[in-house]
């Protein structure tokens, strides 16, 4: 059974379903309890599992959970980590069990699912402008009416489908909403302050909305110059508190709080640096970050980017996040000395940012596995078969047999989840201990 905490959160439902043979990852041939997953005695290095398998390590999930909670106690921010990472209830939970504020999502289906499962509270950062989809948010606000949603706006068209779909349908309190402030060229968000504040004071005239605060996203703000990139970010929080500044000398806010929201899974730090210096207002500011990758961590971008956040932290070696995510897969061609045909593609790992990164091998059976040389990369990868290259003339190109296991790091874990509507967290001897769900 699911043994990370879960605060509270529905989730006895997927504890008892039955699965059926036919789950990605799962060896059964006869349906079975999901709770029962844990008392199987599944290894998935003895080859106890199918192939390939997403696994999550209980021990990386748990000390990134406290990590987290340690920065944000140290900052004096509050946490709504991006749940679009995963869409992973039991995760959903082990997150708010350990201090999270809330949960953000990116669309009103995502926003139903977690509701679906108990999550009270959600920060949906995306633009919220359909027909339907203005009506799947305010249907769970009059249904529950202390289910609480922030919403976002970036121009006065879409203000005035809030205000009309909301004045249509009165809620028991106005809808609260946060203007997005966007980078020139990049995604949606008011281009300049001006835009900004034109938005704003549209949301706190409309007597059916009210006016909550400031949001943003610097992530997009990563490129190959790094200095370049913290100054941007910098510059972008700045811009953030400026807003919230004008708008409360105007006497925009009408809240118990103002809140402010940013950081991604890159740059967290510099966000809570920059909300930290926030001027005295009329009332208080809420600072909120939105780092959904934390959770897992990967090998390849955010491995990179947390390595140098840690240097600006001052964070000791190996006391940082830690990666929590693999993909194993078995080796099922060996047609030249050193290339490795394996069973795991572009149906179940990230390719958008990094191919996977391999990292072990084992031949199935007790034992822990052997860290792969340097030089062993994936070049390529079909739906589902990967090429892993061996380095030439290493005695790997003949120890390694058709049946191995290979186990894979990711880079970018928002695109490996999605892949898998099931997923077995594992001990560090990677002992199946129980499963965790998705809802994409």
């Amino acid at each position: 059974m699911n043994t990370l905490p879960h605060d509270s959160l529905a989730l006895a439902g997927l504890e008892e379903q039955i699965l059926q043979p036919g789950v990605k990852g799962l060896p059964i041939t006869e349906p079975l309890r999901q709770g029962a997953i844990g008392v199987q005695g599944w290894n998935v290095l003895h080859g106890d599992t199918s192939f390939p398998v997403a696994v999550l390590k209980t021990s990386a999930l748990r000390h990134n959970l406290d990590w987290m909670r340690g920065f944000c106690q140290r900052y004096g921010a509050t946490l709504a980590p991006h749940g679009k990472t995963t869409m992973s209830p039991q995760l959903f939970g082990a997150q708010l069990a350990n201090g999270a504020w809330g949960i953000t999502l990116a669309t009103t289906t995502q926003v139903q699912v977690a509701h679906r499962f108990g999550v009270r509270r959600v920060l949906l950062a995306n633009q919220l402008v359909t027909r339907a989809d203005i009506k799947g948010i305010l249907q769970l606000l009059h249904d529950d009416p202390d289910f609480e949603c922030v919403v976002l706006a970036d121009s006065l068209a879409g203000v005035a489908r809030l205000a009309e779909a909301v004045g249509a349908h009165p809620l028991a309190r106005a809808l609260p909403v946060l203007v997005e402030l966007g980078l020139p060229g990049k995604r949606a968000g008011c281009r300049t302050i001006d835009q900004a504040m034109t938005v704003a004071r549209a949301i706190a005239g409309a007597p059916s909305l009210r006016l909550t605060g400031f949001e943003g996203y610097e992530g997009l703000l990563v490129s190959d110059d790094r200095e370049a990139d913290v100054r941007a970010v910098d510059d972008f929080v700045a811009a953030l508190v400026a807003l919230m500044c004008e708008a409360d000398d105007e006497g925009l806010f009408t809240g118990p709080e103002i809140l402010v929201s940013a950081g991604g899974s890159a740059y967290f730090d510099l966000v809570a640096r920059g909300l930290r210096q926030t001027t005295r207002l009329t009332r208080p500011v809420r600072a909120v970050l939105r780092s959904g990758c934390y959770l897992t961590s990967d090998h390849g971008s955010y491995y990179r980017l947390i390595g140098e956040l840690n240097e600006r932290e001052d964070v000791a070696p190996g006391e940082g996040l830690q990666a929590a995510l693999e993909v194993w897969s078995a080796v099922l061609s060996r047609p030249e000395p050193d290339l490795a045909i394996l069973s795991m593609g572009k149906r179940d790992a990230s390719y958008d940012v990094d191919l996977p990164i391999p990292l072990y091998t084992h031949s199935p059976g007790p034992g822990m596995p052997t860290a792969l040389p340097d030089g062993c990369t994936i070049f390529k990868m079909n739906d589902q078969h990967a090429y892993l290259r061996l380095p030439a003339g290493h005695p790997l190109c003949d120890t390694l047999a058709v049946g191995d296991l290979v186990g894979c790091g990711i880079s970018h874990p928002c695109t490996t989840f999605d892949k898998w509507p099931l997923l077995l967290a594992v001990d560090d001897d990677y002992r199946v201990r129980f499963a965790v769900n998705t809802f994409f």
